[in-house]
């Protein structure tokens, strides 16, 4: 089942009940994430939320992706959809 979000799109894999992260904005990606990993994240951000700078992700350790606190608003909301999406695959 794919999810196009607003920020993040990928596909659910029911076997490892994971996400399949494949977008970042504009930006081609693979990573998995699985259930501790989505809610280490969904936590950190969601504390950070109110930072003036926003955030900065890194993809393949390299490539610095900025997230506007909008941007990052959105970022949240992907991550809640698909924690509530990973319940039922």
């Amino acid at each position: 089942m794919a999810l196009n979000g607003q920020i993040l799109s990928g596909e659910f894999d029911p076997k490892a009940e994971a996400f399949i992260l494949q977008k970042v904005k504009h930006l081609s990606t693979e990573t998995i994430l699985n259930e501790n990993q989505l809610n280490a994240l969904l936590d950190y951000l969601t504390k950070s939320r109110r930072e003036k700078d926003g955030q900065v992700l890194t993809l393949y350790d390299q490539v610095l992706v900025r997230l506007n606190r909008n941007e990052v608003e959105q970022f949240i909301s992907d991550l809640d959809t698909i924690k509530s999406r990973l319940q039922y695959v």
